[in-house]
């Protein structure tokens, strides 16, 4: 049987090396050390919807190389990034060590995050765009996700859509819905020695494996794991060029359709409530 999380696991750890350079591919990380205020997109992409942060305990699920996590930490949260790839945890703190941001980060898949982090302990669960997708399970991901918050606390995620990962970006004629919108228990797989972002050298681990999950698959999920929706907004952009030859950069550095605009929603945020007792 195929290791899915190790073979993805081997993917991400050189991602994260491409990503982490300080040569203005990849993250463009030197502009975190350059300037101690600036804010990642993605999180400034939300930042009124997610409102204060200041003094909210906070773990970022599948936190990467940490500029989203160091982001939250620059709005005022007490943030703890947690992720599967040993080397982006070792590119995060050297991050972080650079910055002074004051940002903790613990090793484990989201499935086993209650083995390194304390249940009911935290005011908000914050995830980043690119994350579901490597997921088998979305119940299983909301279950961690309730069980971590304390009453009270929240859930805030933005997602590239569930429709966006149906189509086929290498055909750039048109919109080609050609993948499974809804869970599949068998993953899609793909090999590709290229990332989403621009990096200095072709990614050596090619091979991955994803699920797609629908809208109403997520929902249902939280919903079942005893959160309350308080949120879901669906837009027009992503922050990644995700169907060349059919995209527009918007001043705010997010990718949106050039002539098939408002045609599909291609990115989504949502917020979930664990009840008080």
């Amino acid at each position: 049987m195929t290791d899915y999380f190790e073979t993805n696991r081997q993917n991400w750890n050189d991602r994260a090396s491409a990503h982490a350079v300080r040569t203005g591919s990849g993250y463009q990380v030197q502009r975190y050390i350059d300037d101690p205020q600036l804010i990642s997109g993605v999180v400034r992409f939300d930042r009124d919807r997610l409102g204060p942060v200041d003094g909210l305990r906070t773990v970022h699920l599948q936190c990467h190389i940490g500029t989203d996590t160091l982001s939250l930490a620059r709005l005022g949260a007490r943030v703890t990034g947690l992720d599967f790839s040993p080397v982006a945890l070792a590119e995060a703190r050297a991050l972080v060590a650079e910055t002074g941001d004051p940002v903790d980060f613990v090793e484990s898949d989201v499935y086993s995050a209650l083995s390194v982090l304390e249940e009911a302990s935290f005011d908000l669960v914050y995830t980043g765009i690119g994350a579901l997708c490597w997921l088998p399970s979305v119940q299983r991901w909301a279950s961690v996700v309730a069980a971590l918050l304390k009453p009270g606390g929240r859930l805030f995620i933005r997602e590239g859509h569930p429709i966006l990962w149906t189509m086929d970006e290498r055909m750039t004629d048109d919109l080609h819905l050609r993948f499974p919108y809804f869970e599949q228990a068998e993953p899609q797989e793909w090999d590709d020695e290229s990332s989403y972002v621009n990096t200095d050298r072709r990614i050596a681990a090619t091979k991955t494996y994803e699920w797609n999950h629908g809208i109403g698959e997520i929902v249902t999920a939280l919903l079942v794991a005893g959160l309350r929706l308080t949120m879901l907004v669906e837009h027009d952009s992503v922050p990644w060029r995700a169907l060349p030859g059919q995209m527009l950069l918007r001043p705010d550095g997010e990718f949106a359709f050039d002539a098939l605009a408002g045609v599909a929603p291609l990115s989504y945020t949502i917020q979930a409530v664990r009840p008080a007792i």
